[in-house]
């Protein structure tokens, strides 16, 4: 069972009236000092909340769901100044009956790790760019988002793809390398086009091999040896035939005048079929060969619109 508590959908204001625009909202296990405990999207408990939930423009909090119990909360602004801690909050209504909201259907929102695009270039609340930059928790030193509410995704992609670079070493589990503050690289998909797993939970298609992507392509995250373009190599051009003509016009020296030389009897002058020609050389028939290559690299790139891929916390 699951219930929530009553600062669900409030909006939380300053000492002067103002909305807590990018407040904190941080969620503790009861009893402790910091210890984190999960909030969740969904009345199933199955889609967990950024920790801390980042509040709206307008200072409001969006709609919680807890394991029955306890919960204590913080909240502080958005420069980190602690506005409100209570502890003992008592989870109430069931997330499945009367008195409990509506739940929340799984499949119309996102959850962590899926992958959205936007036209835009900047930050997006809730998510992270996947540009090779790293995440980790607040004091981490991560380049791209060093903050608790990357938690689940860095556990996530921790799991999902081994491949994936932890600073210092990947440790015994997730857990660990989150809690030992280390920070873990985001995929990068500057500049590069998605494509399929060559499986995906069937065989292979056979779509993209080893032979010219240079990678595994049934493997999570692999990232082929293309490029924008390609300078041909003699391998790679046509098989080309060519056909020489010998010229019509050529001498030949005629038997009939040479038959004595040998024995002394024979004319110097020889006679050449098609006429005479003294101490000449048959004509000759000249052929030149032109590379016309400029040897120069082409495009192989398709027709592209560049967008900015992001990452769900």
């Amino acid at each position: 069972m699951a219930g929530s508590i009553s600062l669900s959908l409030t909006q939380q204001l300053d000492q002067f009236g103002v909305p807590l625009s990018g407040a904190h909202l941080y969620f503790i296990q009861a009893g402790t000092v910091s210890t984190p405990q999960n909030a969740f999207q969904d009345s199933a408990l199955t889609l967990p909340w950024p920790n801390p939930v980042i509040l709206s423009a307008s200072g409001r909090i969006p709609q919680l769901f807890f394991a029955d119990g306890s919960i204590k909360i913080r909240l502080t602004d958005v420069n980190g100044v602690e506005i409100l801690v209570a502890d003992g909050i008592l989870v109430v209504g069931a997330s499945s009956g009367g008195g409990g909201g509506s739940p929340v259907d799984a499949t119309t929102v996102l959850a962590t790790g899926d992958i959205k695009i936007r036209y835009g270039t900047g930050v997006l609340s809730g998510f992270v760019r996947l540009n090779a930059r790293t995440i980790g928790s607040a004091t981490s030193g991560a380049s791209e988002r060093a903050n608790a509410d990357t938690q689940s995704l860095f556990e996530y992609l921790w799991n999902a793809d081994p491949n994936l670079t932890v600073s210092t070493g990947r440790g015994g589990s997730s857990a660990a390398d989150w809690a030992a503050n280390k920070t873990i690289t985001l995929p990068d998909f500057r500049g590069r086009v998605i494509a399929g797993l060559d499986d995906m939970g069937n065989s292979a298609a056979g779509r993209r091999t080893a032979t010219y992507t240079g990678v595994v392509a049934t493997v999570l995250g692999s990232v082929s040896t293309g490029l924008e373009s390609h300078t041909m190599t003699a391998g790679e051009s046509a098989v080309l035939a060519y056909t020489t003509a010998i010229a019509t016009n050529a001498k030949q020296r005629d038997p009939a005048s040479i038959a004595g030389v040998n024995s002394g009897t024979g004319s110097i002058n020889q006679t050449w079929i098609g006429g005479p020609v003294s101490n000449d050389l048959p004509t000759q028939a000249t052929y030149t060969t032109t590379t016309n290559a400029g040897g120069n690299p082409h495009s192989i790139v398709d027709p592209t619109i560049f967008i900015t891929t992001y990452v769900k916390l």
